[in-house]
C-alpha cells in the first residue's frame, strides 16, 4: 500500500455539480471528537470508509522532510498484535481493499469491503489506525526503497521540474517541501520520529470520518467511534504560515538530456475557502482545464502544433495551492511555445473569456456532473473533502447553481486579483541547448 499511497498523494482538484440528484449527507461529532459525514445507501452490499487527518507533508520539518510520508506509509505495515503479512492477508482473504493518500495538507486511510465482511475488515482498519508500531526493520526497508525511488526521480525531467517549481513559488513555506522527502532528510529519519509525528498529528479531535454505503445511521455511529475512539488526543499542531501570494518573477533553465523541454509556469493560486473559487475554476476550464476545448490547447496545439498537450489547473489547499500551466515540447520550439503560453495567459487575464466560451464551459461542467458521483468511492472522496476543508454540507447541491451564476466580469475580476502574468515562476527542464545554464540557475 505504501508505494501506491506515495504516488497517489495528489489531492483532488476542483469538482463540479449539477441539478442531478445529489446524496443526502448526514453529519455529527463522534464521542471521540471526530467529525463524521455519512451517506446511507443500501443499493449494493458494499461499505466505503475513509479517515483523514491534518498530517500532510507541510507538517514536516525541513531537516526531517519525509516523516509525514513514512508515518502514513507504515501504518499498515505493523500494528499491535498484527504484522504486515497478517494485515495484508487478512484483507485479501475477505476481498477488502485498504488504501490511502497523502498530500501537503492531509493524510487519509480508506477501506472498501463487502457488507458481509464488514466487521472483520473494520477490526483490521481500527488496529492499523490506532495502534501502529512502526517496526525498526520495516522502516529500514522502506527507507531503502524510498531513497532508491528518490534517486531515480532525480533523473526524470518531470520530477526535476516539479521540485524546482514548488520551490520557486513557495520559497521557505512548508508547501515547498516534497511529499516524499529528500534523500538526505530521509536517511536520518528514525522510528521515534514516526511515533512522535503520529502522536502529534493523528488526533481524534481533528479526524474526519467519511462513511458511504450499506449501513444504518446507528451502525455508522458505531463505526466512526470504533475507528477513532483510541486515537491520540494531543494539543493543537502549529499553524501554517500564510502563503506569499505576490512572488518575484523567476525563470530556471535546467540542463537535461531529454528530447523534449518540460515547461511549468505558475504561482500560488487559491485556497479551498477562497471567495473566488467558482470564477477561478470556471475560468480555468476555459483557459486550460477543458482539454481540447481550452484556449491553451487551441493556441498551442491546434493552431501551431507546438505541443501534444498543454494544460492549466488550480490545486486548492488550506492555504493557497499552486496555479500551474504545463506542457512538453521539442527543445527547438521551447522558447516559441513559452512565449505563446505567456501571451495567451496575459490576454485571458486582461480580457477574460467570451460569452460563448463561458456558455460552453458551463454546459460541459454541468453535463459531466453525474459522472462525478456515479460510484460510492467518488462520493466518499467528496465527503472527505467537504469534512476536511469545512465546506458547506450543501456543497454538491449548490455547485451547479454557483457555476451557472459565474459571469465574464467575475472571471476577469478574479483573475486580475489572483494571477499576475508578470510575476510568475517558470521552470524549463531540457531547455534549448544554446540557452541552457547550470541546474538551478535563474534569470529574472
Amino acid at each position: 500500500m505504501y508505494i501506491s499511497k506515495l504516488l497517489g498523494f495528489a489531492a483532488l482538484c476542483c469538482v463540479v455539480g449539477s441539478a442531478f440528484a445529489t446524496p443526502v449527507i448526514q453529519h455529527w461529532q463522534s464521542a471521540s471528537g471526530a467529525r463524521v459525514l455519512f451517506v446511507e445507501d443500501h443499493d449494493i452490499p458494499m461499505l466505503d470508509v475513509a479517515v483523514s487527518f491534518p498530517a500532510g507533508s507541510s507538517f514536516d520539518r525541513v531537516e526531517k522532510s519525509g516523516v509525514a510520508g513514512l508515518t502514513h506509509g507504515l501504518l499498515d505495515l505493523g500494528s499491535d498484535g498484527l504484522n504486515e503479512d497478517e494485515i495484508s492477508r487478512g484483507m485479501a482473504d475477505i476481498g477488502a481493499l485498504l488504501g490511502g493518500s497523502l498530500d501537503q495538507d492531509r493524510a487519509s486511510v480508506s477501506l472498501r469491503t463487502l457488507s458481509a465482511e464488514r466487521d472483520h475488515a473494520l477490526s483490521i482498519m481500527a488496529r492499523v489506525l490506532q495502534s501502529p508500531v512502526f517496526p525498526e526493520s520495516i522502516l529500514a526497508r522502506e527507507k531503502t526503497r524510498l531513497i532508491a525511488a528518490l534517486k531515480e526521480a532525480e533523473t526524470r525531467p518531470e520530477s526535476i521540474a516539479d521540485k524546482a517549481f514548488h520551490k520557486a513559488i513557495y520559497g521557505s513555506h512548508p508547501y515547498a517541501l516534497q511529499v516524499s522527502g529528500e534523500i538526505a532528510s530521509v536517511t536520518g529519519i528514525t522510528a521515534q520520529d514516526l511515533r512522535d509525528f503520529y502522536r502529534a498529528h493523528y488526533n481524534a479531535r481533528r479526524a474526519v470520518v467519511g462513511i458511504m454505503g450499506d449501513v444504518t445511521r446507528a451502525q455508522a455511529e458505531a463505526i466512526a467511534q470504533q475507528l477513532t475512539g483510541q486515537l491520540p488526543v494531543t494539543s493543537e499542531p502549529p499553524v501554517l504560515p500564510d502563503v506569499t501570494m505576490q512572488i518575484q518573477p523567476s525563470e530556471q533553465r535546467i540542463i537535461h538530456p531529454a528530447s523534449q523541454s518540460h515547461i511549468l509556469i505558475g504561482a500560488p493560486g487559491m485556497s479551498r475557502s477562497d471567495p473566488d473559487y467558482f470564477p477561478l475554476y470556471v475560468g480555468n476550464y476555459i483557459l486550460g482545464g477543458g482539454g481540447f476545448v481550452s484556449r491553451l490547447m487551441n493556441e498551442v496545439r491546434e493552431k501551431r502544433g507546438l505541443a501534444y498537450s498543454v494544460y492549466s489547473y488550480f490545486m486548492p489547499l488550506k492555504q493557497p495551492g499552486a496555479f500551474q500551466i504545463g506542457l512538453q515540447t521539442k527543445k527547438e520550439q521551447a522558447d516559441e511555445a513559452l512565449k505563446l503560453v505567456r501571451k495567451t495567459l496575459s490576454e485571458f487575464v486582461a480580457k477574460g473569456p467570451t460569452e460563448k466560451e463561458l456558455r460552453s464551459a458551463k454546459q460541459n461542467i454541468v453535463g459531466g456532473f453525474p459522472l462525478r458521483i456515479d460510484s460510492n468511492r467518488k462520493i466518499l472522496d467528496y465527503l472527505s473533502i467537504i469534512g476536511f476543508y469545512d465546506l458547506p454540507l450543501t456543497y454538491l447541491d449548490d455547485f451547479t447553481g454557483r457555476v451557472e451564476r459565474v459571469t465574464v466580469a467575475q472571471i476577469r475580476d478574479a483573475y486580475a486579483r489572483h494571477i499576475k502574468p508578470l510575476s510568475m515562476a517558470t521552470v524549463i527542464v531540457g531547455a534549448p541547448q544554446s540557452e541552457q545554464k547550470s541546474a538551478g540557475a535563474e534569470n529574472k
